[in-house]
C-alpha cells in the first residue's frame, strides 16, 4: 500500500471471532496498514492463519526468507502494541509476526479455560513459523507475552534462535503449584498478598470478567492510564491490591491519556475490547497451576540461546518480579536492561530505547 505525508496507523480489525467466541469470519486477507515510526513506514499485511486449531490475526511485515521475529503481546492488549517495534525491526530486514494471541483481538476465543494453557499458546506460535515455512525465529514477548517466550524455548528448544522478555523476567520452576504457594506462602506478608491478590481475584470465572467487561472504556483508560505516577507511592498498591467493588475502582481516573499514547490509539483499544471482551486474557491467569502440572517435565532444563530481559525502573510491580534468579535457568548468553523511568508498558512508552535495545541484541542471534 503506498503511503504519503503523515503517519496514519491504518485500519484494523476488519474481522473477528464470531458473536460468542469461536473462529474468526472466513477472510484470508484483512488489509494492508502502514505502520509508521518518526520519519520511516514499512507496509504490514494483516492475514488470518489457522494454527494449532484457532485462527489467528497476524499483522506480518519483512520480506519472507528473512530472519523472523515473533513479537507477542500481553495483557489486556493486542499485535497493536507493537505498531511502534514492527516497522522498524522490518526495515532492518527482520520478517515480523505479530499476532492477536488467543482470546484477543480478531483471533479465536476458545472457551474451555485449559485451552488458554502454555502449550496451546505456544503452540500457536510454531503454527505461524510453520505458516511462512521458518524453522526458528527470535520470540520476542511483553507482560504474559514473555512468560509465553521464556518458556518457548523450554517446550520447543529447536524452534528458538534467541528469546526476550519484556517486564516479565524468567523465574525457576516453582516447588509447588503458583496459586497454593500465592495463597500460602505469602499469606503473612503484607506487600506479598497487596501483588498477588488480583491474580486470586483473576481466578474465579466470571467475576473479573463481569468487572472489566461492564465498562471497557473505563477498564482500558485505568489500566493505561492509571496505574502509576511518580509523586503517587500509593499507586502501585492500588494497581494490585482489588477494592471492595473489584479491581479496576483501584486504578485513578486519569484526566487523558498518558503522553505515550494518543487518544485515537487508546480509543482503539477501547472498540476492540468493547468487542471482545476480557475473558480470553483472563483465562490466561487461570492456567497458572494446570501450566505447572503440565511442565513437571522441564524440572531442570535450561535456556541455552541468547536471551534479553527488559523492564522499566517505574513498573509498578517490578519488586515483585525480580530478575535475580535468572541464572538459575538461563545458561546461554544473558543481557538485562533497565529503562529509567519507564513503566509497564515498555515498548509503547519507550520505543527508542526499545528498538534500539532489540536491534543489537538481534545482531548476535545465530539463525
Amino acid at each position: 500500500m503506498a503511503h504519503t505525508g503523515g503517519c496514519a496507523a491504518g485500519t484494523i480489525g476488519q474481522s473477528g471471532p464470531r458473536p460468542g467466541g469461536g473462529q474468526p469470519e472466513q477472510q484470508a486477507l484483512l488489509t494492508d496498514v502502514a505502520l509508521c515510526f518518526g520519519e520511516m513506514v514499512a507496509t504490514s499485511t494483516e492475514r488470518l492463519v489457522d494454527t494449532n486449531g484457532v485462527r489467528l490475526r497476524v499483522t506480518e511485515a519483512g520480506e519472507r526468507g528473512a530472519p523472523v521475529v515473533i513479537l507477542a503481546h500481553g495483557f489486556p492488549e493486542l499485535a497493536y502494541s507493537w505498531r511502534h517495534q514492527i516497522p522498524v525491526l522490518a526495515e532492518a530486514g527482520y520478517h515480523m509476526l505479530a499476532p492477536d494471541q488467543r482470546g484477543y483481538g480478531g483471533s479465536s476465543r476458545p472457551e474451555a479455560i485449559e485451552d488458554y494453557d502454555i502449550h496451546q499458546l505456544t503452540a500457536d506460535l510454531l503454527g505461524l513459523l510453520d505458516d511462512v515455512g521458518a524453522e526458528r525465529a527470535a520470540w520476542v514477548g511483553h507482560d504474559w507475552g514473555a512468560v509465553v517466550v521464556w518458556n518457548a524455548p523450554l517446550l520447543h528448544p529447536d524452534r528458538v534462535a534467541a528469546v526476550a522478555g519484556l517486564r516479565v523476567p524468567v523465574l525457576p520452576r516453582a516447588q509447588v503449584p503458583p496459586i497454593q504457594a500465592f495463597r500460602q506462602r505469602f499469606g503473612e506478608h503484607f506487600f506479598y498478598i497487596l501483588y498477588f491478590q488480583y491474580i486470586l481475584y483473576f481466578q474465579q470465572p466470571g467475576v473479573a470478567d463481569a468487572e472489566l467487561n461492564g465498562d471497557p472504556a473505563r477498564t482500558m483508560r485505568r489500566m493505561i492510564g492509571g496505574q502509576r505516577s511518580p509523586t503517587d507511592p500509593g499507586a502501585a498498591l492500588r494497581m494490585v491490591a482489588p477494592g471492595p467493588e473489584g479491581f479496576i475502582d483501584r486504578l485513578t481516573e486519569p484526566d487523558a491519556p498518558p503522553s505515550w499514547i494518543s487518544r485515537d490509539e487508546l480509543d482503539h483499544y477501547i472498540s476492540e475490547f468493547t468487542r471482545t471482551g476480557f475473558t480470553g486474557g483472563l483465562n490466561w491467569y487461570r492456567n497458572f497451576d494446570r501450566n505447572w502440572k503440565t511442565t513437571a517435565d522441564l524440572e531442570g532444563a535450561t535456556i541455552t540461546v541468547p536471551s534479553l530481559f527488559m523492564a522499566g525502573t517505574k513498573d509498578p510491580v517490578l519488586s515483585f518480579a525480580r530478575s535475580d534468579r535468572a541464572s538459575e535457568v538461563i545458561t546461554g548468553p544473558y543481557r538485562e536492561v533497565m529503562v529509567e523511568g519507564a513503566g509497564h508498558w515498555l515498548q509503547q512508552e519507550r520505543p527508542d530505547e526499545v528498538n534500539a535495545t532489540l536491534l543489537d541484541f538481534l545482531k548476535g542471534v545465530q539463525w
